[in-house]
């Protein structure tokens, strides 16, 4: 089953996990310190809650990336092929530890710079992990959400942890 990503840096966890169990009428799928998903079936999302990192005025809810959940590292690697072959610059990443899980996945930007992971969890992890990521048009390597070296920009990274268990 492949299903889309939504990651939201959000100001207060407790607040929007009450918020969308009301919404979607489910409790999340996985919760961890300043961490939680839902892992909805209608629609089929993969909706991940990022305490601590939203900006703007008031401590607004954000973006972090968008992704699509895939079954297995072979999907991965056929996207990370039919990406290339069409022209985009990717980043893969492979047993990387994201999210409290085990990963396999690759990275492309749209014409906005904004993130999309295609991604596999191949088993649980016991920590967050913040694996460096690269960006492919600028071939700089972040940290998840964190500046490249010499850059004080308060942006968000430019590819974050895919946190999609």
């Amino acid at each position: 089953m492949s299903r889309v990503q939504l990651a939201l840096n959000v100001p207060d966890l407790e607040a929007s996990v009450t918020f969308y169990t009301r919404l979607f009428g489910v409790e999340p799928a996985k919760r961890r310190p300043g961490y939680a998903n839902f892992a909805l079936t209608e629609p089929p999302l993969k909706l991940v809650l990022i305490e601590g990192e939203a900006g703007g005025e008031g401590g607004d809810t954000r973006l972090d990336h968008l992704g699509v959940e895939v079954d297995s590292t072979e999907t991965v690697t056929a996207a990370a092929t039919r990406l290339k072959e069409a022209g985009l610059a990717t980043f893969e990443e492979n047993d990387t530890s994201c999210c409290y899980a085990l990963q396999d996945k690759v990275w492309v930007h749209g014409p906005g710079h904004e993130p999309w992971e295609i991604y596999v969890v191949k088993a649980d992890a016991d920590r967050m992990g913040q694996a460096p990521v690269q960006d492919p048009a600028t071939g700089a390597r972040r940290t998840a959400r964190g500046a490249a070296d010499g850059d004080d920009r308060s942006a968000p990274a430019v590819a974050g942890c895919a946190c999609g268990t």
